[in-house]
C-alpha cells in the first residue's frame, strides 16, 4: 500500500495527471448533481461486496480496451448504457485504490478519450469516508 501512494504521489505531481483526477468532494459532487458516467474497473466479485453508486457500470480493467472498442450498439447491448464518446467529459473511472483506474484511464486515452478521469481514491477511500 505504501508503494502504490509514493507513486501515486510521485504521478500526481505532473499538471496532466491532475486534471484527469478526481477528489472524493468532487466525486460526491458529481453524484449528487448526476452529472457523472462512473466506470467500476474491479472484477465483479469485488463489486459485489460494494459499490459506490447502483448507476456504476462494471467494467473489468481487463476488459476494457475490448469494450471501448465495441461498436456503439453493441456496447449498450453488453453494459445496458450508452458507450462513451472520446470527448465526453462525464466519464470518471475507479476501482479499489487507484492504480487499476489509473491503467484505465491510460487505456481510454490511447483510444482517443480526451476528457476521461478517474478517481485514485478509489472504493477504499470512498467506504472509509462515507462510514464517517
Amino acid at each position: 500500500m505504501q508503494v502504490v501512494r509514493r507513486l501515486w504521489a510521485t504521478l500526481s505531481r505532473s499538471s496532466t495527471m491532475t486534471d484527469k483526477v478526481v477528489t472524493y468532494e468532487e466525486l460526491v459532487s458529481l453524484l449528487a448533481a448526476g452529472s457523472i458516467r462512473l466506470f467500476d474497473v474491479r472484477s465483479p466479485e469485488e463489486v459485489a461486496k460494494g459499490k459506490i453508486s447502483t448507476s456504476a457500470i462494471n467494467i473489468p480493467v481487463s476488459e476494457l480496451e475490448s469494450a471501448l472498442s465495441l461498436p456503439v450498439a453493441d456496447f449498450s447491448l453488453k453494459y445496458g448504457v450508452p458507450k462513451p464518446e472520446p470527448s465526453d467529459s462525464d466519464v470518471v473511472f475507479h476501482c479499489g485504490v487507484g492504480v487499476r483506474s489509473q491503467r484505465a484511464l491510460d487505456t481510454a486515452t490511447r483510444l482517443g478519450y480526451t476528457r476521461v478521469r478517474h478517481f485514485p481514491g478509489g472504493y477504499n477511500e470512498w467506504k472509509s469516508k462515507q462510514s464517517k
